[in-house]
């Protein structure tokens, strides 16, 4: 295949799942991890993908760009593991918790697999695979029905319904943007009427979001930041910004990444 001929098909790719990563496009593509990273630099220069480590995800940035879950997973991992692992910390046998639907929060979910009597409501259908993939007898998984995002997860109606009701200890909640001005915010209007039940189900809420979400606005708002409970964000976030979320939130906890992050293909 032709250098010309590989970049379109990587293109293709990129397009129809919204991400990439390089191991796969080596094994699919069957050429070196160089040629694979050579080519999105092409790519990259010319516009046409947005280089992310270990990949590459589609262009853009608008308030209502929703990116798959395969673009999402790609992007800042050692963030979202370290961040994770610090969420973790915050779990206790024998409660009830809420993930909402996003990359963070599947991240998390494989580190809460071995806490004792747990019971976990969430809108993700990723995350309940990482439970249903590592059963345990005491633990009870509620995953709600609705309509599937593009993110994997499910909104809507009936995922509002299946909510309301419910009582968690604590949420742990995956935004796509924060900012001062409007909250924590979703690109995706029914998945924010999703999440904005489930704030409303918990006792503590507990927002991870790696640096890159500050600043960047959905089209429609979740929280108000003076909501949570706890960010749970890494130390790329400016030191303005961090000034800015410690006098609105309960707490602000800030995870050093390691680049070397090596966990479960995150």
């Amino acid at each position: 295949m032709l250098a010309q001929q590989r970049q379109q098909a990587i293109l293709e790719r990129v397009r129809s799942r919204g991400g990439v990563r390089v191991a796969d496009l080596v094994r699919e593509l069957g050429v070196s991890d160089m040629t694979i990273r050579r080519d999105l630099e092409v790519l990259s220069e010319r516009g046409l993908v947005e280089k992310v480590h270990g990949g590459a995800t589609v262009t853009g940035s608008g308030s209502t760009e929703e990116p798959g879950f395969a673009a999402k997973s790609a992007r800042q991992q050692a963030e979202k593991e370290t961040i994770a692992q610090q969420a973790a910390l915050l779990v206790r046998p024998a409660t009830a918790i809420a993930l909402s639907a996003g990359t963070t929060t599947w991240t998390l979910a494989h580190h809460v697999t071995d806490v004792p009597e747990l019971t976990v409501i969430t809108n993700s259908i990723r995350i309940a695979d990482v439970f249903h993939r590592s059963p345990r007898a005491d633990r009870t998984v509620v995953l709600t029905g609705g309509v599937r995002t593009p993110s994997d997860a499910l909104v809507g109606p009936i995922a509002v319904t299946a909510i309301r009701g419910l009582h968690v200890d604590t949420l742990f909640l995956g935004v796509h943007g924060m900012s001062a001005r409007a909250g924590f915010t979703t690109p995706n209007l029914l998945e924010a009427e999703t999440n904005r039940e489930l704030v409303a189900s918990a006792h503590r809420l507990v927002v991870l979001a790696d640096h890159t979400k500050w600043g960047t606005v959905g089209i429609s708002t979740i929280a108000e930041l003076a909501q949570a409970h706890i960010v749970v964000t890494d130390s790329g976030l400016t030191e303005e910004a961090r000034e800015e979320l410690a006098a609105s939130v309960g707490e602000l906890i800030i995870t050093e990444p390691q680049q070397e992050s090596e966990s479960v293909g995150r």
